[in-house]
């Protein structure tokens, strides 16, 4: 989606959420950081309406509810039915835009709509003061009461609780932990969504269950990485390492060298370390998990 159109997206929000001070600063609703997903704002689509579609069958196509869409298109909030040849805007889940008065975290924010703080920074591309925002998981309603959107079920709940292993041939010291840090570079408060384990450089790095490679290569922030989806819904990541031994679509079984610890990307510890996330497949993408009750040698 090009800057112009996210612009008249967020035009168009300002238009149904009344929120006109804010247009100087949209630009800032879609920059991401380095490292982190895409910003939510940033993946709006555009759906042009066909003969024969209804709500119900454009939300369904997207696997949105139709308050997901309704909410998204003032055009649409008075039970006005989807005009053919007009477009709409399609957001990538379930959830609302709303605008974050200023002064307040992203801790009171999901407080305030209960929902998952790290999966809200996330999903908003991890920026640090954004004025507007989207809240996924929740559902638009007219008297602007939301609700919480029903989970997926979850076939491999019991297979996520028994996966454990370590990464490394010996327990290592933390780091630093998962979860809000502050950022001993900077000062700023952040989300780490892993664990830093301390280990030399050159260390050998393991894997903590079977799995396939799903990604081998550099990633921005967090340098080279290897990612390997487990049975469960689970997803293991070993990142800032040195160099990598395995290729994707490989098949691994616990233990299988993966790597070795180094210092490429953007690490946020100063001494050596393996960076370790787990994340749980959702309806929002691989949501980062507490890697502590994973982590058993």
């Amino acid at each position: 989606m090009t800057l112009p159109f996210r612009q008249l997206f967020l035009c168009s929000l300002v238009s149904a959420l009344g929120l006109v001070s804010i247009l100087p600063n949209t630009n800032s609703a879609n920059a991401a950081v380095s490292g982190c997903p895409t910003p939510a704002l940033s993946r709006f689509r555009r759906h042009k309406v066909v003969r024969g579609e209804t709500l119900e069958s454009i939300a369904q196509h997207y696997n949105l509810i139709p308050t997901t869409i309704i909410g998204m298109n003032p055009a649409l909030q008075n039970g006005a039915i989807p005009v053919v040849g007009s477009v709409l805007q399609i957001s990538p889940y379930n959830g609302v835009v709303v605008e974050v008065p200023r002064g307040e975290t992203w801790r009171e924010v999901a407080a305030k709509y209960k929902v998952r703080a790290d999966s809200l920074f996330e999903v908003n591309g991890c920026q640090q003061d954004p004025r507007i925002v989207f809240v996924p998981g929740v559902n638009w309603s007219p008297d602007g009461v939301v609700t919480k959107s029903p989970l997926p079920t979850d076939a491999g709940r019991q297979n996520r609780a028994s996966l454990s292993g370590y990464p490394l041939a010996q327990v290592a010291s933390v780091a630093l932990a998962y979860g809000w840090q502050i950022n001993p570079a900077t000062g700023e408060v952040f989300f780490h969504s892993g664990v830093d384990l301390l280990a030399a450089v050159g260390t050998n790095v393991l894997a903590i269950a079977p799995g396939t490679v799903a990604f081998a290569n550099d990633q921005g922030s967090y340098g080279k990485l290897v990612i390997i989806n487990h049975s469960g819904g689970l997803q293991s990541r070993y990142a800032q390492l040195d160099n990598i031994k395995v290729t994707i679509g490989q098949q691994v079984k616990k233990g299988d060298l993966l790597g070795t610890v180094g210092t490429s990307g953007k690490p946020s510890s100063s001494q050596p370390h393996l960076h370790f996330e787990m994340r749980s497949s959702s309806s929002l993408g691989w949501v980062a998990q507490d890697p502590k009750g994973y982590l058993k040698k």
